[in-house]
């Protein structure tokens, strides 16, 4: 199908927000989207920064600034992580709170797209600092937040902890427990069984439907993992229980190859120990961007977001790149990607694992009746099935890939949603 859509040039500087923008005029073209529609859905809904003080461990006080953004809540509450980061600014929280809206219409779950978070170094507070900020923070959102509304959860480092402060912090002002307002809680206060691992599990589970429609086994695949933390690390324990060949690693601190395979829970007891992978006995150290480009037949960047870009995207020799990371591959990166003929599990549908057990999560803490964990991975499995079925109609309907597919599913769910119930008043 020919469309208007241009791939930014390599020169042109787009923002997160921008580039998310590019992405959803292609989609809305190929929609044909009323363009009444298309406005509301270029716009969050509302966008809420706070700049709070903290008290610090040496009784100085800091400021800091916060930021929570709703994109739109047609299909339900709003539903996204809050994440900790130096970098962290109000145009990636717009880009990563769009993305969540398609996310959570392309799995089918009755929520919106938001994000939010906190600029700051998690690394550079203590334990106390870390939990003053949050129960700060959460007060400073509170105007959002509701199990109607608003229901965080846990990204980029942030945890369990955090989240149980923030439902401590909220349901202290309510005057009651209220568990339904954060999801990815630890197990003792309303926590789902399943959930700490289940955005790995997806992972895992949209990989082996890809490879089972191209009629070709898991077994025997090399996979290199770029990440090895809550995702990362879950992912590579799952491959390794499936007999593919996880060759290499990385983390923040450097990364790890062997050809003829890394023995995963022997890394994963290594990592406990010293907090790296680097270091572990019978591998060789390799960087970040060496990990990039080895010959895989599977990448896995679980990092963080812009990993694959223009500058390394032609060196990369994986055939299967399975993006359990946030936009870790860049517009232009995408094109020369598709043009060598990689296949791009696109973010929205191979990371869901997390957002639909978040799901399953709330459901659970509304009525107070709780799954074992067998029920929620086959729940997460056939959702996530479910989810694959429909990019793979919508590839055929439109002739186009993964990612472009995956986003008119979530964008039409959204934009039926939005003539569904009108315009208001």
């Amino acid at each position: 199908m020919q469309t208007t859509f241009r791939i930014p040039e390599a020169h042109e500087r787009f923002s997160p927000h921008e580039m998310a923008l590019h992405q959803f005029d292609h989609i809305a073209y190929l929609l044909g989207l009323d363009g009444e529609i298309a406005d509301i859905l270029r716009h969050p809904q509302r966008e809420l920064t706070v700049n709070f003080p903290v008290r610090l461990d040496d009784g100085s006080v800091r400021v800091f600034t916060g930021y929570r953004v709703h994109h739109n809540i047609a299909r339900g509450p709003a539903k996204g992580g809050l994440r900790y980061a130096p970098d962290l600014n109000l145009d990636e929280v717009r880009m990563l709170a769009m993305l969540m809206t398609w996310k959570c219409a392309l799995v089918g779950l009755p929520f919106g797209g938001a994000k939010g978070g906190v600029a700051c170094d998690p690394a550079a507070l203590s334990p106390n600092e870390l939990e003053r900020l949050t129960r700060r923070f959460t007060t400073e959102m509170s105007v959002l937040l509701s199990p109607e509304r608003d229901i965080p959860a846990p990204d980029v480092n942030t945890n369990s902890q955090v989240m149980a402060w923030l439902m401590d912090t909220y349901s202290m002002h309510a005057g009651h427990s209220v568990p339904a307002v954060v999801t990815g809680k630890p197990l003792s206060i309303g926590g789902s069984l399943g959930r700490a691992g289940a955005t790995g599990r997806g992972v895992v589970i949209v990989i082996e439907e890809v490879l089972r429609d191209a009629g070709r086994p898991l077994e025997g695949m090399s996979v290199a993992v770029q990440g090895f933390g809550n995702v990362g690390s879950v992912v590579a324990s799952l491959l390794h229980q499936a007999k593919a060949n996880v060759v290499a690693v990385a983390d923040i601190y450097g990364g790890l190859y062997n050809s003829r395979g890394i023995t995963v829970p022997h890394l994963i007891r290594y990592v406990e120990e010293t907090g790296s992978v680097r270091g572990f006995p019978g591998a060789e150290p390799l960087t970040n961007g060496e990990l990039l480009e080895l010959p895989v037949d599977v990448l896995i960047p679980a990092a963080r977001e812009r990993q694959l870009t223009v500058e390394n995207a032609a060196r990369v020799r994986a055939r299967i790149i399975a993006e359990a990371a946030n936009d870790p591959t860049t517009p232009e990166a995408d094109h020369i990607l598709r043009d060598s003929g990689a296949l791009i599990i696109p973010d929205i549908l191979c990371n869901a694992g997390g957002v639909t057990a978040s799901y399953f999560e709330w459901v659970q803490d509304l009525q107070a009746l709780f799954w074992d964990e067998d029920e929620v991975n086959k729940r997460l499995k056939r959702v996530l099935s479910g989810a694959l079925r429909a990019v793979r109609d919508a590839q055929a309907q439109y002739g186009c890939d993964m990612r472009t597919a995956a986003h008119i599913v979530g964008v039409s769910r959204v934009a039926e949603a939005i003539k569904t119930r009108g315009i208001y008043p």
